[in-house]
Order: C-alpha cells, then sequence, then structure tokens
C-alpha cells in the first residue's frame, strides 16, 4: 500500500508532463506530417485511439467532442481510486495535481501560469469576468446577435439588474472581408464604452473573427477585450497574447478532447485584480488567479484527465490539427458546392473558416435536412438556426476519416436529388 500511494502521488504531481500514456504511445508511431489524403495511414492511427462509433458517424465535435481512450482510461482509473476514500485521494493527493497541470496549459496557451485557472466550461470562465468586472449604469458593451446565448443572456443579466447598456453589432455573414467585420465593431466604440466582446469562432456557422485587428483598436481608446474562444482554442495555431484579449475563455471538452466538463480562463495579470470571482472567496480582490476556481468539491478525475487529452494534443501538434480540419471541411464542401440551390455559411478560405461548415439548400427547412441525414444514413451533424443562419452545421474531427466524409457527400447529393 505504501508502494502504491507513492505511485498515486507521483501519478497526480507529474501529470501533464508530456510523458505519453502507454496506450496512447503504442498506438501512435511516429508518422510523417501531411494533411491532405497522402498522409491519411497517420491519420487512421489517431482514429484508432478514440472510441468511434461503427454505427453513426458523428460529424457534430463542435458541440462537445469525445475524448480519447487514454483519457477515459484515466477518468476512470482516478474515479475509482477516488472513490476508495474520496476526502484522502481527492484533498490530500488529487489536488496536488492542479499545478503541473495548470503550467502545461500555460504553455498551449503561450502565457504566465499565474494567468491561467481551470474551470468547468468556457461558461464558467466566461461568466466569470462578465458578472466580475466593475461597471455601472450607462458603461456601454459592444457585442453580437451572434455570440454564444449563455454569455448574451449573462449581459443581459447585467443590463436589466444594472443598467449597462448592450450595444450590438450587426454581422453580415459568412464575411471574407476582415477589415469590415473590424470596423462592424470598431464603428460602435464611444467613450462610453468599456468592454468589447468577441467570438473568435462563431459557433453557428465556424465564421473567424479578426479578434486580434479589433482588441489593438478596442485598446487605442482603453477598452477592455474579452473574448471567447470556445471553438478556437486547441483548434486555431494562435497563443493567448496573439489575441490581444484582456480575459478569453475556453472549453477544454472541444478541440482539446478532454473530458466533460473541463474549462479554461485566461486574464492578463495586471487585470485579475479587478475581476471579483463568480464564487465567493476568503480574497477577493486579490491578484491570485485561483481564486477563480473555489468551486468547493470538484470532479477531480475529470481535472486529471485533462492532462491526457492535453499530451495527446501536442503529439499531434495545433498546426497539424488546424491543417487538417480545415482540409476536411474543404472536402466535403468542394464536392457538394455545385449543387442546385445549396448555400454556404462558412467561407472555405483558413483565415475566415476551420473544421466547422454549415450549409443549406434553398427553401428548405434545416431539421429536415438533419434528419434525413440521419434516418438515411446515419450521420449526425445539427439543424442551426439562429439570426440568419439556418442550415445544417457539419463539424469532423481528426478520427473522422475520408470514408465519412465521403458519405456525406452522397448522403447530401441524394437529399439533392430528392427535392
Amino acid at each position: 500500500m505504501a508502494n502504491r500511494r507513492s505511485f498515486i502521488r507521483q501519478t497526480a504531481a507529474l501529470l501533464g508532463g508530456l510523458a505519453l500514456h502507454p496506450s496512447l504511445k503504442a498506438a501512435m508511431p511516429e508518422l510523417p506530417f501531411d494533411p491532405d489524403a497522402s498522409g491519411e495511414d497517420f491519420w487512421l492511427q489517431i482514429r484508432q485511439t478514440f472510441g468511434a462509433s461503427p454505427n453513426i458517424i458523428n460529424l457534430n465535435n463542435g458541440g462537445v467532442s469525445p475524448s480519447p481512450k487514454a483519457t477515459l482510461d484515466a477518468l476512470d482509473y482516478y474515479n475509482r481510486m477516488c472513490n476508495e476514500a474520496p476526502s484522502y485521494y481527492m484533498w490530500r493527493t488529487l489536488d496536488e495535481g492542479r499545478e503541473p497541470l495548470r503550467t502545461n496549459l500555460a504553455l498551449l496557451a503561450g502565457a504566465d501560469k499565474e494567468e491561467i485557472a481551470i474551470n468547468r466550461n468556457a461558461t464558467e470562465a466566461l461568466n466569470s469576468v462578465i458578472f466580475g468586472l466593475n461597471l455601472k449604469a450607462g458603461d456601454e458593451v459592444v457585442l453580437s446577435k451572434y455570440d454564444y446565448p449563455n454569455m448574451i443572456n449573462a449581459w443581459k443579466q447585467r443590463e436589466l439588474r444594472e443598467g449597462i447598456k448592450l450595444v450590438w453589432v450587426d454581422l453580415k455573414l459568412p464575411s471574407e472581408n476582415a477589415d469590415s467585420l473590424r470596423d462592424a465593431y470598431v464603428s460602435l466604440f464611444t467613450p462610453r464604452t468599456k468592454v468589447v466582446h468577441l467570438t473568435h469562432i462563431i459557433n453557428w456557422c465556424g465564421q473567424i473573427l479578426p479578434v486580434r485587428a479589433i482588441a489593438d483598436r478596442a485598446h487605442e481608446q482603453n477598452i477592455d477585450v474579452l473574448v471567447d474562444a470556445a471553438h478556437s482554442f486547441a483548434l486555431l495555431d494562435f497563443k493567448m497574447p496573439d489575441l490581444g484579449a484582456d480575459y478569453a475563455g475556453t472549453s477544454l471538452h472541444k478541440w482539446l478532447c478532454g473530458p466533460f466538463g473541463s474549462g479554461m480562463l485566461y486574464i492578463k495579470k495586471d487585470k485579475i485584480p479587478n475581476v471579483w470571482p463568480l464564487l465567493s472567496t476568503d480574497k477577493p480582490q486579490s491578484d491570485n488567479i485561483r481564486k477563480f476556481e473555489s468551486l468547493g468539491t470538484r470532479s477531480f478525475p475529470i481535472e486529471m484527465a485533462i492532462g491526457y487529452s492535453l499530451d495527446f494534443h501536442n503529439y499531434i501538434g495545433t498546426q497539424r490539427k488546424q491543417e487538417r480540419l480545415h482540409y476536411l471541411k474543404n472536402y466535403w464542401m468542394d464536392q457538394v458546392a455545385d449543387l442546385p440551390g445549396i448555400q454556404f455559411f462558412t467561407s472555405r478560405k483558413s483565415a475566415f473558416g476551420c473544421a466547422i461548415g454549415t450549409f443549406c439548400f434553398e427553401g428548405v427547412k434545416p431539421y429536415d435536412i438533419a434528419n434525413f441525414l440521419f434516418r438515411e444514413y446515419k450521420i449526425h451533424a445539427v439543424s442551426i438556426e439562429w439570426e440568419e443562419v439556418k442550415g445544417v452545421r457539419v463539424t469532423p474531427n481528426v478520427y473522422t476519416s475520408l470514408q465519412d466524409l465521403d458519405k456525406l457527400v452522397r448522403a447530401i447529393k441524394a437529399f439533392s436529388a430528392q427535392r
């Protein structure tokens, strides 16, 4: 038992140290990088590290992505271990694992570890900032109706309770004009603007916003920049400082393929004292990023298992993942682009779209298309009806094969033919 306890402590302390889980390492030999079909052997190896269903083609990874088998094994292991003596193993053993995990997440984010908090999802991370900023009646926040509903509702709640003013950007999507996207936000800045809320990749259609260009103009006017990076972190090849964000939040159960219910908050060091934590703590005005982790009893197995997904991501590499998923998006879109009446809400240019692709047919309800895909071909995608985006969102991931997308293409063509 002494040796076992020592092993558990060492495992927790070294978690996220970039030593691959043995089963993952064995399943992933070194292969040359090539994001297109000529390097398909590499991606077939990646597919084997997931428990992808042989019966359903999951193309809604934009909602939440599955975890690799190594992460699932770790989650099960730590959960069973915690249940042997919960308070002992959770608080005296696994709690030590949060700091090395923080360090390694900071490395991926290109940030100081003292700027990274581990939360449960992007909603919690971003709500910590939205409700934590010192704003008063009449202060203005610039945002878009294409932002995620949980964030919109948080801002609306502050509007109702405190009288801040929400100023809405009118976006025309999809767009391949970075200057137009930038100016849509910047044109609404006034001396009363205190915050601009930016969604790096818009979840409804995959539109990538020129966040840095908007952030630079905002900072010229002393406006804080809050970035929703739920769909961009661990997908697009960037570091948090590259965005020019003062605050950012993301979900680690999306493109990092972390356990469900894992997220991350980033706040620039000098901004931390001015943000009140969402949940109570003894020093709410401190500059310690850990004040945003005051959750009480949490799922330590989930936190520990994040490290295995981080190892998996680092093995693939962000650039390789971004290029592969952009390739997969265009792979299916290019083959159906000439169908009569088809419409895309997503750009095929890498600067404006990646992974997510949303399409529809003129005069057809999105639900009818999504229902056809699943009923006839067992392809799981999601129908979207939000503002002016009305279509079916298709989101592959690194385990998605070209054969899966070939079947999607056949399905879309079959739907087109029977219209």
